[in-house]
């Protein structure tokens, strides 16, 4: 898929979202959704990504596995670059704050997401690189 047609499946994603509040058909059918909004590191614009995340106790946990591609996706060089973003879940959209997870705990929370959504495991074993994992932290009100 080239950036066009990746771009394309984003606004197509991004408005099904928002029409269905919060969830989309396709790849996304029955799968929990974000919106997460970001800034780009180098551009200064913001994106808009859809992606799938774990929605554990109240935390919300993403996933930088872009496939199991050997680089990061762009958008968590974006979080590393401008840490504050807003989310949009379901039909709430709020302030957070990324935090990349490490260790044991980045270890403890990727395990529970490949329990819930198996290709994760296989997106780690296709790369050399350790998936990041990001927690979006609520900005408290």
């Amino acid at each position: 898929m080239d950036k066009h047609e990746f771009d394309e499946m984003n606004r197509t994603v991004i408005s099904e979202f928002r029409s269905t509040g919060g969830t989309a058909g396709g790849v996304f059918s029955g799968k929990p959704l974000i919106l997460l909004h970001h800034i780009g590191a180098k551009s200064g614009t913001e994106r808009i990504s859809p992606l799938v995340p774990l929605l554990d106790d109240g935390r919300i946990f993403i996933f930088a596995s872009k496939g199991g591609s050997d680089k990061n996706p762009d958008w968590y060089g974006n979080l590393v670059a401008h840490p504050n973003v807003t989310v949009e879940l379901g039909a709430d959209a709020f302030l957070s704050t990324a935090r990349t997870l490490e260790g044991d705990e980045r270890d403890a929370i990727y395990a529970k997401q490949t329990a819930v959504e198996p290709q994760f495991g296989d997106y780690q074993r296709k790369t050399s690189r350790t998936i990041p994992v990001v927690e979006l932290v609520r900005a408290k009100d």
